[in-house]
């Protein structure tokens, strides 16, 4: 067969083929034929594109955090999707105009600060100090390396260095600050009468069908409900799995004590104190060698005698421990610079160094105290290690299993019940859930994005076998047991709602109209209680703006109308609740502004502090609005419905 077809493939037949092939290469590249193209842009800000990756990664992280930092008080309800993208989408188009600003500024982040921002994380310290190995862990939990969280580090760092340098420039006079706190303590006597809405609901003509059915059909966002899935799927958690509980030879626990003596050895570590004078990594010779003879000079002085920390305060370029006469703390190996950590592990205790260079510039160190590097005894972890190794073997257990697990829900894509049945493993069911997720398992990204990712949701199949948590050992699989599409619910099922809802507005209108007619009354020269008629009036005295005491919206309203002068004795207005309510009407017949003579220093000193950042707040914004102003910046429409 192959043979006769390169036979035929022969002379003029041979190139149109060739030609056919070519055609589509010369147009269309051969990209197309590999799926190759740009990645997706959500917006681009002066050519500098915002990937629709970057952005789903960062909507995710938002999402999360605040799930984190809300705990049960979180409601997907209070942040819908489009919120939150629209929100993030805008943060990143700010975040890159202040970065492309500052670095057009000639605005740079030192070696130096990332290094003292690193050393100040506390998600990076143990008992109080810098930890290598938990710096190392929290990245590689987050999947980044050093070099990568140091360079984004050091993009926020300069993100930062603009705003915090207008910020810095924001300045409050005396004068200002005596004044705002005037306001801020001013009083007002006033009057007010509440006009509820309920003394107007039997007075209300209910709604004709047509009205219904009218604001049925212009409001279907308020009876939209959202996709959801209901998923059935096994759990399996290393926790409920457990080891032949058998005795384990001593023989075998001084094997795995000798094999792991490094595990129960405590890290030497040093307490250090160092002087540094910083070199640029790019300095010439005769900087370099100006700066070690500097130090040498330091030296010198140190072993006439000098106090060190005294020395380090005056001298220290390091900004992090100058102000603690350059004491690090208690540190330990691969916590620092090669070069100057190598120094440290060489020295006696109680021994000054010659210079030592490393990246930084060069160091005089001191080794005041030497602790760890002994292993525990055998027996006082003997119990850890017998612990250790049957857990060991749940873990095994755990890995093996979910290997099965993946493979035979792979093997049977259209069901959990021959993994079941093979693991001795229970089918769940979960609630309905939809894109903004559920509690426990189905509040991670990863397990929504599996449920309603195409593989699943449209083809039917078993998700991948999903890990959310990288912190427990928890593994499961599921399909949708159940789907149900977005929908708005039918006229029939919410009439009486919107029955309701329109008797409500319609009553709350005629109390606000009733507050308006009092209100005029009152203008037109009649007195409170003759105004009033049906309703009664309440004369509170005198009021702050503070006080609990009054309905939010009368005490708003007091101290937004004009103050009363010679030609207007009182000041008259009415409001409505905020959540179209009840109406009010407020009559103010006198100011009395807080009287600056009877203020503290204290007092001037927070408030002109208060003011102050409310100043640099708005210098910041106005900055920001003149970058957007001056830039090019196009970005695609957000879409709230996409799952991740």
């Amino acid at each position: 067969m192959l043979q006769e077809i390169r036979e035929r493939a022969q002379g003029w037949v041979a190139w149109a083929i060739i030609i056919l092939i070519s055609i589509p290469f010369a147009f269309w590249g051969i990209d197309s034929y590999f799926g190759g193209g740009a990645e997706p842009v959500v917006a681009s800000v002066n050519g500098t594109e915002i990937t629709e990756r970057a952005f789903n990664r960062n909507v995710n992280r938002t999402r999360v955090q605040l799930r984190d930092r809300l705990g049960n008080a979180y409601d997907p309800a209070l942040f819908g999707d489009a919120r939150i993208r629209e929100e993030v989408l805008e943060r990143m188009i700010r975040e890159t105009l202040l970065l492309e600003n500052s670095e057009a500024m000639g605005l740079r982040v030192s070696d130096q600060a990332v290094r003292a921002a690193i050393l100040g994380e506390p998600a990076f310290q143990r008992d109080g100090a810098f930890s290598n190995a938990q710096y190392e862990q929290v990245l590689r939990r987050q999947g980044l390396t050093p070099a990568a969280y140091e360079e984004s580090l050091r993009r926020q760092l300069l993100m930062t260095q603009l705003p915090r340098a207008i910020r810095e420039t924001a300045f409050v006079t005396d004068a200002l600050a005596e004044r705002s706190l005037s306001l801020v303590r001013q009083q007002r006597v006033l009057a007010y009468m509440p006009v509820p809405s309920t003394a107007f609901e039997e007075r209300v003509q209910a709604p004709s069908d047509e009205v219904v059915a009218a604001y049925y059909d212009e409001h279907p966002e308020q009876f939209a409900t959202p996709e959801q899935v209901r998923v059935a799927y096994l759990l399996l958690d290393a926790t409920t799995l457990s080891a032949p509980d058998q005795a384990i030879a001593e023989a075998t626990l001084r094997e795995q004590y000798e094999l792991r003596l490094d595990e129960f050895t405590a890290p030497q570590e040093r307490r250090v104190r160092h002087i540094l004078l910083t070199v640029p990594a790019d300095a010439d010779q005769a900087t370099r060698a100006a700066t070690r003879e500097r130090l040498q000079a330091i030296q010198e002085h140190l072993r006439d005698g000098e106090s060190f920390a005294e020395v380090a305060a005056e001298v220290s370029e390091d900004p992090g421990s100058a102000d603690s006469g350059g004491a690090l703390g208690w540190i330990s190996r691969g916590s620092l610079d090669p070069a100057f950590e190598q120094a440290v592990f060489a020295l006696e205790p109680k021994t000054l160094s010659d210079p030592v260079r490393s990246r930084f510039g060069y160091h005089l160190v001191e080794v005041l105290d030497v602790r760890g590097g002994e292993p525990q005894p055998f027996e006082s972890v003997k119990e850890d290690l017998i612990a250790d190794l049957r857990g060991g073997g749940s873990e095994g257990i755990y890995f093996e299993q979910a290997e099965q697990l993946a493979t035979l829900t792979y093997e049977s894509p259209d069901s959990l019940v021959p993994a079941a049945e093979t693991l001795e493993l229970e089918i769940q069911e979960s609630d309905w859930i939809d894109r903004s997720g559920g509690e426990g398992l189905f509040a991670h990204p990863k397990v929504i994005g599996a449920a309603f990712s195409e593989e699943v949701l449209a083809r039917g199949n078993n998700s991948e076998l999903l890990e959310p948590d990288p912190d427990k050992l928890q593994a499961l699989v599921l399909r949708v047991a159940d789907h149900r599409e977005p929908s708005v619910r039918p006229l029939a099922e919410v009439r009486d709602d919107i029955v309701a809802l329109l008797e409500a507005q319609r009553a709350a209108e005629a109390a606000q109209a009733e507050a308006e007619a009092i209100a005029e009354r009152i203008r037109a020269g009649q007195d409170l209680a003759e105004a009033a008629e049906d309703f009664e009036a309440i004369e509170t005295g005198r009021v702050s703006r503070t006080t609990s005491e009054l309905p939010p919206e009368v005490v708003q309203l007091a101290f937004s109308l004009p103050r009363p002068d010679a030609d207007t004795e009182r000041r008259i207005g009415s409001t409505s609740a905020e959540d179209g309510g009840d109406a009010f009407v407020v009559v103010v017949s006198e100011v009395i502004d807080g009287d600056p003579a009877q203020l503290d220093e204290a007092e001037l000193e927070a408030e002109a502090s208060v003011l102050e950042r409310a100043l640099a707040s708005a210098d910041i914004d106005a900055v920001l609005a003149a970058m957007r102003a001056r830039a090019e910046i196009e970005r695609e429409p957000v879409v709230s419905d996409e799952p991740f």
